[in-house]
């Protein structure tokens, strides 16, 4: 390993490192494949994938679809990493000038890349997309990504993440920095960059994650090395606060809401027991399975359960056994605390069970067409 990442060979689930004849890039190649990391080289001293075959860069194809991939050849950028040892081995073993390249998504990985870009902000609707800045706000002397990330966590209360010591930092050679974190299991991050139309963070602010790639620390370019700073060489998980910011920011896919599907027989039975004027007990009937899935964190078929139990209580409402906004308040309080943190999916769901099932009454004996 590098000397200058000084990781512990205890974080590897296979602490035997390689010869010291070893080149560096194969032996950080291999290390980083055994922490679960899938890694793709990159040019010699660019920051850019190795180029594809002249068949890939002559005929447009999907990477999915290539022969290269399945051949162990790297077209294709991040799409071509492995955790395969004698890939690795093949690859960085024949070219030692080889830079790495670590795929984000199928690493787990969230970073944030902080860039440090000599340019003109944008205009206040982008610089914290989502967030207004008015005109009274004096923002003089707002020169980069470090700026703007420092400005979101101030809004939030919290820390940036360029001060996270916590976690693994690396610092570019341009003077950017790549705060690495750990994503939750399942949660799919997508990445992003800048402040650009669609989905985005912050000006100057990317962030790394599925469909992209990281440069791993140790790499060096042209313009330099990427160098990790302070002590801690071990992503940390991704703070509650940011991930509630990317969530808010689209970097979650839009959510696949299912079409309402009839109340179970025995769903409706309980309900229809609790009485017309037994409101909290129809209410807690009802939400028992949203309630349940808080005590399994994935798999448990969230969003169609709420999804139902929306539905059930537009029923409810527009039976007038309940009101909306009773029925409203206690979908998003029990969603919320068995799924904290996916404040907009929740709503949107219940948006979409409340209206199918205002368009149904449930009464005493059942819905009426």
């Amino acid at each position: 390993m590098p000397p200058e990442l000084q990781f512990s060979p205890s974080d590897s689930a296979d602490p035997v490192l390689p010869a010291p004849p070893v080149a560096a890039s194969l032996s950080a190649a291999q290390w980083y494949a055994r922490r679960g990391w899938p890694v793709h080289p990159l040019a010699a001293g660019r920051k850019t994938p190795v180029a594809n075959c002249r068949q890939c860069r002559e005929h447009v194809h999907p990477p999915a679809a290539c022969p290269c991939l399945r051949a162990g050849r790297w077209c294709h950028s991040f799409h071509a990493a492995t955790l395969n040892q004698e890939r690795i081995q093949q690859w960085w073993g024949s070219h030692p000038e080889f830079g790495i390249g670590v795929s984000c998504g199928p690493a787990g990985l969230v970073v944030v890349d902080i860039d440090a870009h000599g340019a003109e902000p944008p205009t206040r609707d982008r610089i914290l997309p989502g967030i207004p800045i008015g005109e009274q706000v004096d923002l003089t002397g707002l020169a980069n990504g470090f700026h703007t990330l420092a400005v979101l966590a101030a809004l939030r209360g919290q820390r940036s993440p360029a001060e996270d010591t916590t976690t693994l930092r690396v610092r570019t050679p341009s003077g950017g920095l790549h705060v690495w974190y750990r994503a939750a299991a399942n949660r799919r991050w997508l990445s992003s960059v800048g402040s650009s139309p669609g989905r985005a963070l912050a000006w100057q602010v990317d962030i790394r994650a599925h469909g992209s790639y990281i440069i791993a620390p140790g790499t060096t370019t042209q313009q330099g090395s990427y160098t990790p700073l302070g002590e801690t060489r071990e992503p940390a998980a991704l703070p509650l606060w940011l991930a509630q910011e990317l969530d808010r920011t689209g970097h979650l896919p839009a959510p696949s809401i299912p079409a309402p599907r009839p109340v179970p027989p025995r769903a409706q039975q309980a309900v229809l027991a609790a009485g017309g004027g037994r409101a909290e007990r129809t209410l807690a009937a009802v939400l028992a399975p949203v309630e349940a899935c808080g005590q399994v964190a994935e798999g448990a078929g969230f969003s169609d359960t709420l999804n139902r139990a929306a539905y059930t209580l537009g029923g409810l409402v527009a039976a007038g056994r309940l009101t909306q906004a009773e029925a409203e308040q206690a979908l998003k309080d029990t969603a919320a605390a068995a799924r904290p943190g996916q404040e907009p999916r929740i709503e949107q769901i219940i948006r979409s069970g409340l209206a199918a099932g205002l368009t149904k009454p449930l009464h005493a004996r059942g819905r009426r067409s």
